[in-house]
C-alpha cells in the first residue's frame, strides 16, 4: 500500500515498494531510504537536479538496502536530502522542505531531512540516512527521534553518492528504542556484549550550547546518572572548539572537491544558496591548510580516545538549540550551523559512534541529548537508549 506522503518527505521519483527478501528481526516493519543511496532501477538524485540529469539509473542496491530487506523489512520509497547532502537544515533550494511533524513551522534538519520527517510523522517505522557532519544527529534532535552516527566504516556506505568519505557514515532513525535496537542489530551484524559504561559529562560543550539548552537537558542527564552513577565532568576541547570546527570545514570541503570536482566542471550545476558557496570555497583550498587540518584531526582523535578509553560514554548536547523556523534568513542559519558543527564535529574527527536521544524539549520543541562511545562500541549506545527508555 503506497505511503500517503502528507509531509513532503519522499522524492517524486521515489514512490515505490520493495518487498522483503527474507525473514528476521525486522519482519513487518517498513522503512524509507535517503535519496543518496542506490536502489536498482530507481534514479538517485542526491538532492540535485543536475546530478539526476547527468547520471544513469543504478543497476544494484546499496548493501544497506539488501541487509534490511533480507531481515524482513519492506522499503516503501526514497526520501528528500539536502543538495549533495551538504547542509544541516533540510531546506532544498530545488525540491523544498519536508514538514517537521514534531515542530510544525520549523525546519526538519538535514541533510537526512525526509528520512527524519517520515519517521517522526509515522509514515514508516524507521528510516536510513547518512551522517557526515551531523546529518542524522541534528534532524533526530529537531524531530524528537533516536538517531545514530555509527563508528566510521563499521556499516558499509557503498552504493551511495559520497560527500566526504573520511567522514561519511550510514545512520538510522526510529521513534522508539526497541525498533532502533532491532535495526542496529541488523546493520551492525549482531550486538556484542559491552562493558558497564563510565559516564563523562562534556562541561565545555554544554557551556557552548548555552544555559537554556543546559537547563532543558538537566532532567535527561539525571535519568541517565540514576541508572549508571554520577558522571565525571571533563573539558573536552580545552578552548579549541572553533579550531576543531574549522578543521572539519576544511577537510569536509577537501574530500567533497576531490570526489566531485570533475562533475562540477563538466555539469556546471546551479547549486542553491549555501551549497554553492561551499563548493566554490572547496575549489580554492590551500593544500598547506588541508595538511594542517589533517594534523589537527589526528590530535582530536587522540584526545577523544584518551577520554573515552574502552568504557567511557561522553554526554553532550546534540545541538545548540531547537530547530530554527522555516524561512529563517540564510545568514542566521549559517551562524547557527557553525555553532552546531562545534558540537557535532567531534565524533566525525574521532570516527566514534554518537547517538541523539529524544529526552528533552525546549519551548515545546524536541531537543536531543547525545552520547558518544569508543570506536567499535556502538552497542554501548544502543544499550543506553534502551535502558533510558525502559528503566527497570
Amino acid at each position: 500500500m503506497p505511503v500517503n506522503d502528507t509531509l513532503d518527505a519522499f522524492v517524486s521519483h521515489g514512490h515505490f515498494e520493495l518487498a522483503p527478501t527474507g525473514t528476521g528481526p525486522l519482519d513487518g516493519l517498513t522503512f524509507a531510504l535517503k535519496d543518496l543511496f542506490h536502489v536498482a532501477g530507481v534514479p538517485t538524485a542526491a538532492g540535485s537536479p543536475a546530478w539526476l540529469a547527468s547520471h544513469g539509473v543504478p543497476d544494484a542496491n546499496a548493501p544497506v538496502v539488501d541487509l534490511l530487506l533480507g531481515a524482513g523489512a519492506r522499503l516503501v520509497g526514497k526520501t528528500h536530502t539536502d543538495e549533495m547532502a551538504w547542509s544541516l537544515n533540510g531546506e532544498n533550494h530545488h525540491y523544498g522542505t519536508p514538514i517537521n511533524p514534531a515542530a510544525p513551522g520549523r525546519i526538519p534538519g538535514g541533510s537526512s531531512s525526509g528520512s527524519a520527517a517520515a519517521t517522526a510523522g509515522g509514515l514508516v517505522d524507521f528510516a536510513i540516512g547518512s551522517d557526515t557532519g551531523g546529518s542524522v544527529r541534528l534532524p533526530a534532535s529537531y524531530c524528537g527521534l533516536f538517531g545514530l552516527r555509527p563508528t566510521h566504516g563499521r556499516i558499509s556506505i557503498a552504493g551511495s553518492v559520497p560527500l566526504a568519505p573520511s567522514y561519511d557514515t550510514v545512520g538510522w532513525f526510529a521513534r522508539d528504542a526497541q525498533t532502533f535496537e532491532k535495526v542496529g542489530a541488523v546493520l551492525l551484524g549482531g550486538l556484542a556484549a559491552m562493558p558497564e559504561p563510565r559516564l563523562l559529562l562534556a562541561r565545555d560543550l554544554f557551556e557552548a550550547a548555552g544555559p537554556k539548552v543546559t537547563a532543558a537537558l538537566a532532567p535527561a542527564l539525571a535519568r541517565i546518572t540514576a541508572l549508571y552513577g554520577a558522571a565525571e565532568e571533563v573539558d573536552v576541547a580545552r578552548g579549541a572548539l572553533p579550531h576543531w570546527r574549522n578543521a572539519f570545514r576544511i577537510l569536509q570541503s577537501a574530500d567533497a572537491w576531490a570526489e566531485h570536482a570533475d562533475w562540477v566542471r563538466a555539469a556546471q550545476p546551479e547549486f542553491g544558496p549555501g551549497v554553492k558557496e561551499r563548493f566554490a570555497a572547496a575549489a580554492t583550498l590551500d593544500p598547506a591548510e588541508v595538511a594542517e587540518a589533517r594534523a589537527l584531526r589526528a590530535q582530536v582523535r587522540a584526545r577523544i580516545d584518551a577520554l573515552l578509553g574502552d568504557d567511557g560514554i561522553l554526554l553532550l548536547p546534540t545541538a545548540p538549540g531547537i530547530a530554527p523556523r522555516r524561512g529563517t534568513p540564510l545568514a542566521d542559519l549559517e551562524a547557527f550551523r557553525a555553532r552546531a558543527i562545534e558540537l557535532l564535529c567531534l565524533s566525525g574527527h574521532a570516527g566514534t559512534p554518537q547517538i541523539s536521544l529524544p529526552l528533552a524539549t525546549l519551548e515545546g520543541c524536541p531537543l536531543g541529548l547525545s552520547a558518544m562511545a569508543p570506536r567499535g562500541k556502538d552497542e554501548m549506545l544502543l544499550a543506553l537508549a534502551t535502558a533510558v527508555a525502559h528503566p527497570r
